[in-house]
């Protein structure tokens, strides 16, 4: 149990870190479509930019609420955030990928920082998809997906006991 929290805080680390990445590296292609050729980027760029901060407030969430607001943190929506964040980063590299392999000329440093941003993209999918794994685990090892006996009451005796003499 120990193992999977450092392994799921170590991942947490690498996501932050691999998510300003990304966000530094989609702003500075933003930048230079906005200033450079006077144009709007194109959607795969403004995606990543989006998934990169929705990655920062979803570690926020992830590791915030079943610390500070245990009350209001459910692990099936931990989960869905988990997977959600998983497939919006494997829409976004697939997206920019396919964007940069129709373009009829790249080069430059805008073109690096594209390229970075499709590598970071995998490695954010890769890092999201492990980390869903890790709270498969312990959602199983926990018993959350297992069913729950119900021929006891509330109290923990049968429903068929007779109370005790008096």
């Amino acid at each position: 149990m120990q193992t999977s929290k450092t392994a799921t805080l170590a991942l947490r680390v690498a996501q932050a870190t691999a998510a300003f990445v990304v966000l530094g590296l989609t702003a500075y292609v933003t930048k230079w479509y906005n200033v450079d050729t006077m144009s709007i980027p194109p959607p795969p760029i403004g995606w990543l930019l989006f998934v990169s901060l929705f990655t920062i407030l979803s570690i926020g969430v992830l590791e915030g609420f079943p610390r500070f607001a245990p009350r209001f943190f459910h692990p099936y929506a931990a989960l869905s955030l988990e997977f959600g964040n998983a497939l919006f980063y494997l829409a976004g590299f697939v997206s920019l990928a396919t964007y940069m392999s129709g373009l009829l000329f790249c080069r430059g440093s805008v073109c690096g920082a594209a390229r970075a941003d499709v590598a970071f993209g995998i490695i954010q999918f890769i890092l999201w998809i492990a980390s869903a794994a890790l709270a498969v685990k312990d959602l199983f090892q926990k018993g959350a997906f297992r069913r729950q006996d119900k021929t006891k009451t509330p109290l923990g005796v049968s429903p068929m006991k007779e109370a005790p003499a008096p």
